[in-house]
């Protein structure tokens, strides 16, 4: 049963890159068939480039291929395969971190889920009350992006699909007093895990950040400890732009780790090597497709052999 599982898993991380022809493997594989000279360097610094691992990146992980390449001549493609795949995975796993696990105290695990519009981070909070639900959690949703009517639906309607508890509050309501009432209402109605849609875009990006923090001296009124997880929501299709965004948050709130979505719609699955290098902020969880069921934890083992595979 559990390899079926890590099988299925490890077949839908690896269609939604080759569905986006991102499987960098092949590409590095062909590559090296050819004779090992300056040229090939340079070739496979551009495709790791082209792969959105960044410049830095693609230069740095050329030049240690390469060396090991030159201490050692008599090395064949597949073994040069495996030594980028090494680099790569070392990468990912300098700065992994699991998603917390639930308390066995009667306290809920708090997520909050922030980032800009159009993400996907209303869909993310739907699909991770889904995760929780589907290990048997209660789970409860806050719909605390009061100024989007369009997301307080939207969550409502999710809630409903899948049976689990919402709070919502008036339009434009105060939404640390909506994460106030989410968590008075876990704490009596004994849930296990509050999870918190929050605003993606207000007047400034001052105003946004200083609503952030009012929702988290909500949450610590209940717990010192919470949120135990601070989640920026990115499109893996925004390359760069989405890695600057994620600095910004992260220079105004700490955040705790990243979900990243729509990585089936991207040819550029090295984006999260460059997220990994540059922000040292984990990839927690991961969008591969659109199904409510889409969202998986992030094994850097799991997702390098799907790339590399």
């Amino acid at each position: 049963m559990a390899f079926n599982f890590l099988k299925n898993s490890f077949e839908k991380m690896k269609n939604a890159l080759t569905h986006a022809g991102s499987l960098l493997g092949n590409k590095i594989r062909a590559l090296f068939q050819g004779p090992i000279d300056d040229e090939t360097w340079g070739k496979l610094e551009q495709l790791l480039y082209e792969a959105d691992l960044g410049v830095q990146t693609a230069i740095e992980l050329t030049e240690k291929v390469k060396k090991l390449s030159q201490q050692n001549s008599s090395l064949k493609g597949d073994e040069l395969l495996s030594s980028v795949r090494t680099e790569i995975l070392q990468v990912l796993n300098q700065h992994a971190s699991p998603l917390r696990e639930i308390s066995s105290s009667n306290e809920p695990l708090v997520i909050l889920i922030v980032g800009v519009n159009g993400n996907g981070k209303t869909t993310s909070t739907a699909k991770l009350a889904k995760f929780f639900q589907s290990q048997g959690k209660k789970v409860l949703v806050a719909a605390a992006d009061t100024f989007r009517a369009a997301a307080v639906e939207q969550l409502d309607v999710w809630a409903q699909k899948l049976g689990i508890d919402i709070v919502k509050g008036a339009p434009k309501s105060d939404p640390a007093a909506v994460v106030f009432d989410a968590l008075s209402a876990a704490k009596a109605r004994q849930a296990e895990v509050v999870i918190v849609d929050t605003a993606g875009r207000l007047q400034t990006k001052i105003d946004l950040m200083q609503e952030l923090e009012k929702i988290k001296r909500s949450c610590k009124k209940f717990n010192p400890e919470s949120p135990q997880e601070t989640l920026l929501v990115l499109d893996a299709t925004t390359g760069q732009n989405g890695i600057d965004q994620a600095k910004v948050f992260n220079r105004y709130t700490p955040i705790t780790g990243l979900i990243l979505t729509k990585l089936d719609g991207t040819s550029k699955g090295g984006i999260v090597v460059n997220i990994h290098k540059q922000l040292g902020i984990p990839v927690k969880l991961i969008g591969i497709g659109e199904g409510i069921d889409d969202l998986e934890l992030f094994d850097p083992e799991k997702f390098t052999n799907a790339l590399f595979s």
